[in-house]
């Protein structure tokens, strides 16, 4: 049986950055899962959140999609308040937040000349602290003694002991520092919430609008569906027991090397 669906009772869980991508594909697939109870999905601007709003309009009351901006400090305290004030718990997060490119204000640097110092913390802030933030504030909803996954989708070019093409600076080192964060939070959450596993995973290729720039020389074979990424990682969550907290897994259950 799966660590996470071992418990009896339905499963609560969030998905950061639900209105788009690999996060609205893990909407749907647990929405179609009965073993999941309440879910909550994240968005930041409304007017870009439209197919997941349609959902919960569509969905019964299983769907709570919350705004939210996952990189404001205050905005998660008072998330996290809220949910402690209505005495919940948490058994699986996942954190699908992430930025490769943005029309023309921030590009994959192929070299040191490119490198700019604001673009740089933009992949910071977007690609690393999110995920510490949530673990922050969300510790009380984690500690519980029903086994719980805490996950942020990271990336293979994250790994410092994989890289051999260089390029990518920022964001290559927002995803290792968001590796980083997650292995310390893991030894934390081991002591505090001794029921999570907290992970990092890596999706493979995927055609959403992050990939679709760079998605000429990806083998077709190696170009995800959103939903066959999400059922493949689905199916790491569901292998993953407590010894795997603070590792790194790729889409097919392999470990990545930091």
């Amino acid at each position: 049986m799966s660590f996470l669906f071992s418990n009896a009772q339905p499963l609560q869980a969030v998905i950061i950055g639900a209105n788009r991508g690999i996060g609205l594909g893990f909407v749907r697939h647990l929405l179609a899962d009965s073993r999941v109870g309440t879910l909550y999905g994240t968005y930041r601007h409304r007017d870009r959140a439209q197919d997941l709003l349609q959902l919960a309009q569509s969905g019964g009351d299983r769907l709570i999609p919350v705004q939210l901006d996952a990189t404001n400090d205050s905005q998660l305290a008072q998330w996290s308040q809220t949910l402690t004030q209505q005495r919940q718990s948490l058994h699986l997060l996942i954190n699908c937040v992430g930025i490769l490119h943005d029309a023309d204000q921030i590009q994959p640097e192929k070299s040191l000349r490119q490198i700019d110092g604001d673009r740089l913390l933009q992949y910071f802030r977007i690609n690393s602290i999110p995920s510490v933030l949530l673990a922050k504030h969300l510790m009380p909803l984690f500690r519980h003694n029903q086994p719980s996954v805490f996950a942020s989708i990271s990336a293979k070019v994250g790994s410092i002991g994989d890289n051999y093409l260089g390029g990518w600076y920022g964001y290559r080192a927002s995803k290792a520092a968001l590796n980083m964060l997650m292995h310390t939070t893991a030894i934390e959450y081991s002591r505090r919430c001794p029921q999570t596993c907290v992970v990092c995973l890596h999706p493979g290729t995927t055609d959403t609008d992050l990939s679709q720039p760079f998605q000429r020389n990806v083998p077709p074979n190696k170009l995800f569906p959103v939903e066959k990424t999400v059922h493949q990682l689905m199916q790491v969550i569901e292998d993953l027991n407590l010894d795997h907290s603070g590792q790194f897994f790729s889409w097919d259950g392999s470990p990545l090397p930091w």
